[in-house]
């Protein structure tokens, strides 16, 4: 199982599921990533958090909590 939190800078991936629950679950839909939608990722912090990336058009920051919920192909 990969997530969105392993992927390196440069990388452009494909979600095939959202884990987790609830208002989690539903907060990172509503921010447009959905089963089927492809992500470039464009920066990773230092650290590892946050995660900045590309979807559906618009740039977003995501923790590394968030990312980890992600799963791609």
């Amino acid at each position: 199982m990969n997530t969105l939190k392993t992927v390196k800078c440069g990388q452009t991936v494909r979600v095939t599921k959202i884990t987790g629950a609830g208002a989690i679950k539903h907060r990172i839909m509503d921010m447009g990533i959905t089963k089927g939608v492809e992500i470039y990722v464009k920066k990773v912090a230092p650290l590892g958090d946050p995660i900045e990336i590309t979807v559906r058009g618009y740039e977003l920051s995501l923790r590394k909590a968030d990312a980890e919920l992600i799963e791609i192909e």
